[in-house]
């Protein structure tokens, strides 16, 4: 029996967006301005007094006694900005956490700005989870997009987190320039080796104002379609559950600026990039184990995996099988169940 169920415990982020400033380097897929909606300017006005302020706000909003709270530092390379800054961000975070406003506190950094002094400091302030930008484990795509690091420089960042105790992320971005989605397997296969917690799949896309929009407009870069992206990080996706990783976010998410008419010149940006790649498991599932007619017994909440993409993938199973499949809205959350008519047996997904 095959499963797929969400968590089911409440968890909520209160994000604390850091500006570009802290990386020093500038990736060819990268306007971190656009990302984070900030200017480098704003960067002073990210405080300890700022942080505090920003977690009781969100606090009003949550339940704390049935919510896992975890504050968050996204943006730049958090490990790369000026020391007294992360000092003082961080006693702002682990103040709030030594007094049960929230659980947990995380951060993203590149793999090449993590190190044993490094670690040391963010054990002192208590951070839980770690975010390692890895993008690839490809030499070539690391150089092609401007890494400038090897990818021993995550396994050895990788390993370190792991000592310390801590949650290990990784974020993989498909499509950079000279990937294919061979390589991207291939890099998934060797994150897996070094035990990561958490994964996040990103299909890069052409941001205005960066090296790669150049690259597009020149015709030296050409970004992966909609269906390649899908195809690519739905597989991944699938691996990770079996190695028991969870996918915490797959496909950027949407803001004013990532979006439709925004800020994105190409690429395969779509809103619910995450329920197309479910959409097409659920697909490649059924078409697995269907013979002629099947009942697909689905949560009310879950029916958007099944028709995703203004149910392309749920039409794809009549026409290339001719099977009926009959929706029947369940109450019972977190499970979708394939059933053949006239079996007794079933398959839970």
């Amino acid at each position: 029996m095959y499963v797929l169920r969400k968590a089911m415990n409440r968890h909520r982020i209160i994000p604390i967006f850091i500006p570009h400033v802290g990386c020093p380097h500038d990736c060819i897929f990268c306007n971190q301005a656009k990302i984070t909606g900030q200017l480098r300017e704003d960067y002073n006005k990210i405080t300890g007094k700022y942080v505090k302020e920003t977690i009781d706000a969100y606090l009003e909003t949550i339940d704390r006694d049935q919510t896992t709270v975890e504050v968050s530092f996204f943006g730049g390379t958090f490990t790369a900005i000026d020391l007294r800054k992360q000092q003082e961000l961080l006693e702002a975070a682990k103040n709030a956490k030594m007094c049960g406003k929230v659980d947990k506190i995380r951060l993203s950094t590149r793999p090449d700005y993590i190190d044993l002094a490094t670690m040391k400091h963010l054990a002192s302030y208590t951070v839980d989870v770690v975010e390692l930008g890895v993008q690839s484990m490809d030499e070539e795509v690391l150089l092609a997009s401007n890494r400038s690091y090897p990818k021993k420089s995550v396994k050895l960042a990788s390993e370190l987190v792991k000592k310390f105790g801590m949650i290990l992320g990784h974020q993989l971005m498909l499509g950079l320039p000279s990937d294919s989605k061979e390589k991207d397997i291939r890099s998934l296969e060797e994150v897996l080796l070094l035990k990561p917690d958490l994964m996040r799949i990103y299909p890069a896309l052409v941001l205005k104002d960066t090296e790669m929009a150049d690259m597009y407009n020149q015709g030296l870069y050409v970004p992966y379609t909609l269906d390649e992206a899908v195809e690519t990080a739905a597989l991944m996706m699938k691996r990770c559950r079996e190695e028991g990783v969870l996918v915490i976010r797959a496909g950027l998410q949407t803001t004013e600026e990532i979006n439709e008419g925004g800020e994105i010149l190409a690429g395969p940006f779509h809103p619910a990039f995450r329920e197309l790649c479910e959409s097409y498991l659920l697909m490649k599932r059924i078409l697995e184990t269907s013979e002629e007619s099947l009942e697909v017994i689905i949560g009310e909440r879950d029916l958007s995996k099944l028709y995703a993409g203004k149910k392309k993938y749920f039409r794809m199973v009549q026409e290339k099988k001719n099977v009926k499949v009959t929706i029947v809205p369940d109450k019972v959350e977190d499970i979708i169940q394939i059933r053949q008519l006239g079996k007794g047996c079933s398959t839970c997904i």
